[in-house]
């Protein structure tokens, strides 16, 4: 070990002594659990996020938590759940929905009527924001003919790795002014006020299943959905991992399925050959 490892980061406030050591030992359990990327620019934000943890625990650095995450398995889950970053907003990205809702819906309610299944997968869910908006998109403001939907073989899944953002989906209770981006109709719809909350109606709860689940580990899902939003999450893996994962998106994905991505993503290597865009960071399976 160098000296130059070894050193001390500057402290500042810090309740805990944390040193570059700490930090690259903590980036490489995130990147091996969950692909994440912690670059040492990010040792402000690791240390912020792990220092409640040590506090917890009644430890004095976070060299001691380390030690315990090796021995302790659910301990391990805490931290990479800490770890995680979850910014997310309803109708984020409206453009996504706007397409799902125009193009892809009519024919997939269509096929709901005449009894066929429909498939959906919000595959890094965060709180919640995501698939609510999804489908109420999808839904719009008309209750009796989305209950009516509703009632066929619908599903939508939503996954994520953080049980903390998991257990806020679950609830569907968000302060007020978070649901300021959903339009007036549809809040009116799908939402009820509770002090200084809006609950999601619970048939729109009913109808997504909110599972945990690591994007790079194996997948129980054996059947194939006709779209997939997986936005914003791969910006935090390196390019052999969003390889991975996007080609398995598109085995997870019926031919003619759709799958959104975040803005700022892009499909890598061979799987961008299975795809055509047909908007931006929208993408339609043409090839198994």
């Amino acid at each position: 070990m160098s000296a130059a490892t070894a050193m001390q980061m500057p402290p500042g406030r810090r309740e805990f002594d944390f040193t570059m050591d700490d930090h690259r030992i903590i980036a490489k359990i995130a990147y091996s659990t969950a692909g994440i990327l912690l670059p040492d620019s990010k040792t402000q934000m690791v240390y912020g996020r792990l220092a409640p943890r040590v506090r917890e625990r009644g430890l004095k650095s976070v060299a001691e938590y380390l030690k315990l995450i090796d021995q302790d398995a659910a301990e391990r889950e805490r931290a990479i759940d800490a770890l995680t970053t979850n910014h997310t907003s309803f109708f984020r990205e409206s453009h996504h929905f706007d397409h799902f809702t125009a193009e892809v819906w009519p024919g997939l309610a269509q096929r709901l009527t005449k009894g066929g299944k429909v498939r959906l997968w919000s595959a890094a869910c965060s709180s919640g924001e995501e698939p609510y908006t999804w489908l109420m998109s999808a839904l719009g403001s008309k209750r009796d003919e989305a209950a009516r939907l509703l009632k066929q073989n619908f599903k939508m899944l939503a996954t994520d790795l953080s049980p903390t953002v998991l257990a806020t989906a679950r609830t569907g209770i968000y302060p007020a002014q978070t649901m300021e981006t959903v339009p007036h109709e549809l809040r009116r719809t799908w939402t009820r006020k509770d002090e200084q909350s809006l609950v999601v109606d619970p048939a729109l709860r009913a109808a997504i299943s909110f599972l945990p689940l690591n994007l790079l580990n194996d997948w129980p899902m054996r059947g194939q959905f006709d779209a997939i939003c997986c936005r914003n999450v791969m910006i935090y893996f390196d390019g052999p991992s969003k390889e991975r994962l996007q080609s398995r998106l598109a085995d997870q994905l019926v031919t003619g399925g759709m799958m959104y991505i975040g803005h700022s993503e892009r499909l890598e290597g061979p799987v961008a050959k299975r795809f055509e865009m047909i908007g931006r960071t929208a993408f339609r399976k043409i090839a198994a």
